[in-house]
């Protein structure tokens, strides 16, 4: 029989209350360097600071999340679960287009009330965007969108159009932001948000004309829910709706 002396070590697993303990300290840490964030800005935010005002020591700052890179990741990660527990999924709106409209300016007034969280979020590219709470915020577009198509009143690809919706919200905000106090003009979000909406919706739902790409839009967006059809057949009947919907 082996003693376990030979082949390395077996891991020890961690004790359930460490890991409480840690994972309490690293919420800590996260919500401190938040704070710190939001009153004095990026360069605020050092691990020398965030340590003091969490009542931790540096040194683990570096063990919960390698570096501040780390730390800042986490943080963005952080913004988005607030963003995401802001947001209203309604599944059936009277209306979709003033469902996407009340969603974009949702998302505005986020960035506009969080500015140096915002930037700090959607400021780089892919910034907390593999977290749990981002997907969670990119399903809720994307059911807003689904919802849309379902009506026949989406103007373009699904995927194009939440792309559209969530480049000009980050944009508008990300201007705003960048320009000088007594240069924002609230009609630029107002007019961002309209040119968005009328890119990526029909005023009226395109299934009532004889257009057979408005239709095969809407069919495509209700295809998953059919069950008449087995998977295959859904697959090919959905790649000839695509072809149908892209040749408008």
């Amino acid at each position: 029989m082996s003693d376990g002396s030979k082949g390395g070590a077996i891991p020890v697993p961690e004790p359930e209350a460490a890991v409480d303990a840690r994972e309490v300290t690293r919420q800590r840490v996260v919500e401190a360097a938040a704070g710190l964030l939001a009153r004095e800005g990026r360069d605020a935010v050092t691990t020398r600071a965030v340590a003091a005002a969490a009542g931790a020591q540096p040194p683990a700052i570096y063990r919960l999340f390698g570096d501040k890179d780390g730390l800042l990741e986490a943080v963005a990660e952080h913004g988005y679960a607030t963003f995401l527990a802001a947001k209203h999924a309604d599944a059936h709106p009277r209306d979709p287009v003033e469902d996407l409209r009340a969603g974009w300016d949702l998302a505005v007034e986020f960035g506009l009330a969080n500015p140096e969280l915002y930037a700090l979020m959607y400021g780089e590219p892919k910034r907390g965007t593999t977290s749990a709470a981002f997907q969670a915020g990119m399903r809720i577009l994307l059911g807003r969108v689904r919802r849309l198509a379902a009506g026949g009143l989406l103007r373009v690809d699904e995927t194009l159009a939440a792309a559209l919706i969530h480049a000009t919200a980050r944009g508008a905000v990300l201007t705003w932001l960048s320009l000088p106090a007594d240069q924002r003009d609230p009609a630029l979000l107002t007019a961002m948000r309209e040119a968005m909406v009328t890119a990526v919706t029909h005023e009226k739902p395109v299934v009532r004309d004889a257009g057979p790409a408005g239709a095969a839009r809407t069919l495509r967006a209700l295809l998953p829910e059919q069950t008449a059809l087995s998977g295959a057949e859904r697959h090919l009947l959905g790649e000839w709706l695509d072809r149908l919907a892209a040749d408008d």
